[in-house]
Formats: C-alpha cells, structure tokens, sequence
C-alpha cells in the first residue's frame, strides 16, 4: 500500500494536487482513497460533489466518487468519541465534583489538538483495512501538518514515561489519594484507554515514516512560499518523514502574453530556477495554470498528469527511492547516527541546531523546532564523543565506553 500526503502553504492549490494524483491512482486501476485531515475540507469542491449530493454526500466513511476512487473527509467528532469517551468520562466526573457546570466541562476535557490526533487515528483505521491500494492525504497547511506528524512521538513519550508512573501510584494509594484530594481517582479502563491510544499512534508513527509513505510538498513559485517550503523539508526530516518531491503548482505559461503575464513569467523563472537548487535530488513536477478551473474527476486527472510528465522516469506512485532521515553507522567501537537536514543551510544559522543528551534521550533543537529523540538499547549505553552539521544531516558520534547518564 502506498500512501501520499501532500502539504504546502494555505492556498497554493494542494488539495488540487492531492485530488489530481488520487484521480490519477484510480485510473490505473488501483483501488484509491483520498482523505483530508484539513478543518477546510475542500475536496467535495474540487470533485464537484455538493453537500446535497445524495445520501452518500462526503462524511465519515469513504464516498465513492468513480470507478476504484473514493473520498473521505476525517469526523474528528466521532473519533474523538470512539477514542477518548473513557477519558473523558473520568474528567467529567472530576468536574462534576468540584461544581463546574457541565457545558463548560465537556469543553474543558477536549485536549487541545484533538482534531490532528484523531485525523492520525482514522488514517491508521483506513490504513489497516486492507482495502486500499493508494491512499492520498490532504493535509492541512503547513504549520498544521508539522504539529499533526510530531504529535505521535511526542504523546508517545509522555504515555510511555510518565502514565506507568501514574499508573502504579494511583492503585497503590488510591484509597488515600481520594480522601485527600476529595474527588475520584482515575480506574483501569481510564488507563488502559490511553494505553490504546498509545499503541494506535505508534503504529501510525511506524506506518508514515516507513518505505511506503512519503509527504510531498506543494509550492507556488513566490519567495515568500518557497521559503516556507524549504523550512518544510528541512522540519520534516528533523522529525522522521521521507519527502519525496516537490509540485510546483499555478505556473503562468509562456507565449503569447502580455507585458503584465510576461513579467510574472520572468519572476516565475526566477523563482523555479531556486526551486530546483532548494530541492538537489528531488523531483521539482510543474503544474501550469489551465483555462479554466480544474473541477471534477477528469480535469484534476489530466493535471497530475500533465504535472508528473515533467519528470519523465520518475513514477509519482511508486515506492519512495529516497533513504530514510534517520539511519545509524558503525565502525569497530563507534557509531554514528545520521539524521538528515536538507536545505538546513538556507535558513538557519548553525549555531540554531543544538544537542543535548539526558540517559536515553536525545533532544535535537532546529531554529524553533524540537525533538527528543528516544534512543536505541545499544546507543543507549554508549556516549556521545561528537556531533557536527555535514553535508546537510546531523552527525552525532557514540562511543562504546561506560554510558554517561548525566545531562550533555
């Protein structure tokens, strides 16, 4: 199973992108799903299905939309409530006790990012299934789907350190604990309930950063966009995430033009030209402004393809040939980690990338973007002896010696 998500300033056309190499998935015969984990949900509008459409208008399960093609846009509403009413529940009950009114209660035990963890969650269900061949994400703008794709490491970390903790000391003290704080305790269920939310964001963790998936960024040829698009690379390799090409989308055509559209050709080139310098080793596929706006299963189709043609040997569904951001090399008694940072050099200074190392952890600061990395059994019980920003990854050097266990 292949699976795509597509990302990219807010209205650079990535929806347009995502539905067009969905539509393009299907017609090859594959049994394809696009989903969109954006608040937006704009596919609807880009197939030309209203919200009157039928019974079957865009919901909370896959709509067919054509032959081997279906949509489906995230009801964080009911994963939340399939995933979180245990939880949710006991918080309840924690309010309850103390006065505060209900309406404001269940507002109160919504966790703030619901919506991204639950947009994980039914893209891991969807991605279980068994049912899919290709499925396509359309991701929120960019700022969004870098908090969505660094949510299950995080909440991994707090689940696995700190809620055993939690665990043991509440069924030992339970008793005392509810006397002295005077409301009640969080039981099993409570527990095991994000026990199995830990679990599901693990396995959509394994499932986006393994060799099947990868993200494509979309762009517009503007500075201001590609900017933002090269901190994208960069932050999502930080956190795992292959990135495997980039669509440059809503490029003027050149010819026949006016000196108004001949100017915006010029600065387009520009433009294009850093592009592919800002992505070395990366498909850069353009995307040209039609006559009219592509709407519907056909039109979206012929602009993927026409976009993908531009590079020609390069399948856009195939498995990703890029190598994984992470990997490890040894030699005799040292090991060298290797975290790649493309395009790191055009837009943050080298004394912004930090290294800091607590027992197991491994915390790496990128400009504004952290991530507390857990490390492996065997580089656990080595130390660090060096780190260095090389040829666009961070090279961090373990020694076998006796493990330092204090900060670093």
């Amino acid at each position: 199973m292949r699976i795509l998500l597509f990302t990219g300033k807010g209205g650079v056309g990535k929806s347009t992108v995502s539905a067009g190499t969905a539509a393009m998935s299907a017609a090859r015969g594959l049994r394809t799903l696009v989903l969109s984990t954006d608040a937006a949900h704009s596919l609807g509008d880009a197939f030309a299905i209203s919200d009157g459409h039928s019974e079957s208008a865009l919901g909370s399960e896959p709509v067919q939309v054509t032959e081997h093609l279906y949509v489906q846009h995230v009801d964080a509403q009911r994963r939340f409530e399939e995933s979180w009413a245990e939880v949710q529940g006991y918080l309840l009950s924690v309010l309850d006790t103390i006065g505060v009114d209900r309406i404001a209660a269940e507002e109160l035990t919504i966790i703030p990012g619901a919506e991204e963890v639950f947009a994980l969650l039914e893209l891991r269900r969807m991605a279980v299934s068994g049912e899919w061949d290709t499925i396509v994400v359309d991701c929120a703008p960019t700022a969004e789907t870098l908090r969505l794709l660094a949510l299950p490491e995080a909440l991994g970390w707090y689940l696995e350190r700190i809620l055993p903790v939690q665990r043991k000391m509440v069924k030992a003290l339970k008793p005392v604990l509810t006397k002295a704080a005077g409301v009640p305790m969080p039981g099993d269920s409570v527990f095991d309930a994000l026990v199995r939310l830990h679990d599901e964001l693990a396995e959509v963790r394994a499932l986006l950063t393994g060799p099947e998936a990868s993200v494509r960024i979309v762009l517009t040829p503007e500075r201001v966009v590609l900017a933002e698009a090269r901190r994208s690379w960069t932050t999502l390799s930080l956190y795992g995430y292959r990135v495997d090409g980039v669509v440059a989308n809503r490029i003027f055509p050149a010819g026949g033009s006016d000196d108004w559209r001949a100017g915006w050709v010029k600065a387009q080139d520009d433009v294009l030209g850093d592009v592919g310098a800002s992505f070395e080793g990366l498909p850069v596929w353009r995307s040209f402004y039609r006559p009219t706006e592509p709407v519907g299963v056909e039109d979206l189709r012929e602009v993927a393809e026409a976009a993908y043609a531009w590079s020609g040997s390069v399948d856009p569904l195939a498995a990703p040939e890029t190598a994984a951001p992470f990997r490890t090399e040894t030699t005799g008694e040292t090991t060298i980690v290797h975290l790649a940072l493309p395009g790191l050099a055009q837009w943050v200074e080298r004394d912004q990338v930090q290294l800091g190392r607590n027992g197991d952890e491994l915390a790496i600061t990128v400009g504004a973007y952290r991530r507390l990395l857990t490390l492996p059994a065997a580089l656990a019980r080595m130390r660090v002896s060096g780190a260095r920003v090389e040829g666009g990854e961070l090279r961090v050097t373990f020694s076998r010696q006796t493990t330092n266990t204090e900060s670093e």
